[in-house]
């Protein structure tokens, strides 16, 4: 596929109420507004494929089914943030991404991207949320695109 375009939508706090060890899509499991808008706004872009930045699980693909976890990457120490973002990247490519020429969207914080992007990573990329901080003003940004899209 020539240039695909992938979006890459972060993990959130809030999970579904589930109990331990009960399994749900990716994409049902995080329910905070947040995530459900950034998710409907990566859907809206149209692209070829979107994953899911998962703390605990890497690279997640929306229907992978998984258990509720309390984890973030703003509590794991820089070295397990590195490895993580190998992680994620080694995922891609075993998906059949082309890092350095695909086209990449970030639906996240700048953590989820730090180790994901720069030289023999991602190279083509946007972060949507760039130059905004705090959930309301990211969240202030997605229902101005969402609202923009059902006007269309």
């Amino acid at each position: 596929i020539p240039n695909m375009k992938i979006v890459l939508v972060s993990c959130v706090a809030k999970k579904a109420d589930i109990e331990e060890g009960i399994k749900l899509p990716a994409k049902e499991l995080y329910v905070s507004p947040l995530f459900q808008k950034a998710y409907a706004f990566a859907e809206s872009l149209n692209p070829d494929r979107i994953y899911i930045l998962s703390a605990k699980y890497g690279l997640l693909e929306p229907d992978e089914r998984i258990c509720k976890y309390n984890e973030s990457l703003y509590s794991k120490k820089v070295k397990e943030r590195i490895d993580w973002g190998k992680k994620v990247l080694e995922s891609l490519k075993d998906k059949g991404v082309d890092t350095q020429n695909d086209e990449f969207t970030f639906l996240a914080g700048k953590i989820y991207c730090k180790h994901l992007i720069g030289e023999d990573k991602i190279n083509n990329y946007s972060i949507a949320y760039e130059g905004l901080t705090g959930i309301g003003y990211i969240l202030k940004f997605l229902n101005s695109k969402l609202n923009a899209n059902e006007n269309k």
